[in-house]
């Protein structure tokens, strides 16, 4: 299986310049911060998807553009495609579950993207029906190069904001962000700056993959008990062979690590975190992965995104109030 390169990575950071946000790295919550945070909240899809949504659209040829693209989310990835689409005026086609929350659905249609409702289990079956009736180019939420090249310019631009880099943190759900992050990092400086992943214990399937050395699928009735949805997804062959390959491994987090790294980050670094864009900042937090306070650079964590639920997030910020 052919993996993502470096330059891979370098052509669709020039290909997105300007269509994303090239976030900062911000100093880690508390006095003393013994890491430094890639926020990629701050894109205004509110996470990190629109790197790579950017990038494949950017790749289509006269024919793809003129028919339009099509994916399966009803999150993040269906967001940043829509976004990404009307930029480079592309039609989008986002397939969403039934029962998905309507503000997200909103959402999605203000982006200019024309929605269809299906059952939950009919999601991708009917994207790809979409793709072979109307010739529309399918374009998925991380199994796919374009893609992966795409988040990894996260990692290009975290080599390039901090020499002193040692360690990247990354959360882990289909594996695309880690995937390409790891391929930047790992082979523009080998051995030098190592990349671990990040995973709720209640969704640990990747950690456990690159345990046994083969992919593991964990059922949805599993996954689905963690408060993280956006890393609920398993991995694919592709994301496997990257992790595999490029991952310096995966650690895995509770759900109070969770919870708790979520509400530290809006207090001590200002920076609004769904729970699966905390996870890396929990793995530091807990001691999971080591930070330095004497070189905060040398560790950065990515808040993968920050489109949480308001009533989760302010559940949590209470709770995490009473308790301290």
């Amino acid at each position: 299986m052919d993996l993502v390169t470096a330059d891979d990575v370098r052509a669709a950071a020039t290909r997105i310049d300007g269509l994303v946000v090239r976030t900062p790295l911000t100093a880690g919550p508390g006095a003393d911060p013994g890491f430094c945070l890639k926020p990629e909240s701050l894109q205004p899809t509110g996470a990190f998807k629109l790197r790579g949504a950017t990038n494949a659209v950017a790749l289509l040829d006269a024919d793809q553009r003129a028919h339009g693209v099509v994916t399966h989310s009803s999150g993040n990835h269906g967001l940043a495609l829509a976004t990404a689409a009307r930029a480079q005026g592309v039609d989008c086609t986002v397939v969403v579950p039934e029962g998905a929350p309507e503000v997200k659905v909103e959402r999605i249609r203000a982006a200019g993207a024309r929605v269809e409702l299906v059952p939950v289990e009919e999601r991708l079956a009917r994207a790809r029906q979409l793709e072979q009736e109307q010739g529309l180019q399918l374009v998925p939420p991380f199994d796919a190069p374009a893609v992966i090249a795409g988040q990894g310019t996260v990692g290009l631009e975290v080599l390039e904001q901090s020499p002193d880099v040692e360690t990247v943190v990354v959360p882990v759900g289909g594996g695309g962000l880690a995937s390409g992050v790891a391929t930047a990092v790992r082979t523009v400086h080998p051995g030098r700056v190592r990349v671990v992943g990040v995973e709720p214990e209640l969704a640990g399937d990747a950690a456990e993959s690159l345990r046994l050395g083969r992919r593991v699928t964990w059922p949805a009735e599993r996954t689905g008990r963690t408060m993280a949805d956006g890393v609920r997804t398993g991995l694919s062959d592709l994301t496997f062979a990257h992790l595999n390959a490029r991952l310096e491994g995966i650690v895995t987090v509770t759900e109070e690590e969770i919870a708790h790294a979520v509400t530290v980050l809006a207090r001590g670094s200002r920076l609004v975190a769904e729970p699966s864009g905390a996870l890396a900042a929990a793995a530091v937090l807990s001691g999971r992965v080591a930070g330095d306070p004497a070189r905060p650079g040398s560790t950065v964590a990515v808040v993968s995104g920050g489109n949480v639920d308001p009533e989760l997030f302010a559940r949590l910020l209470a709770v995490e109030e009473n308790e301290g």
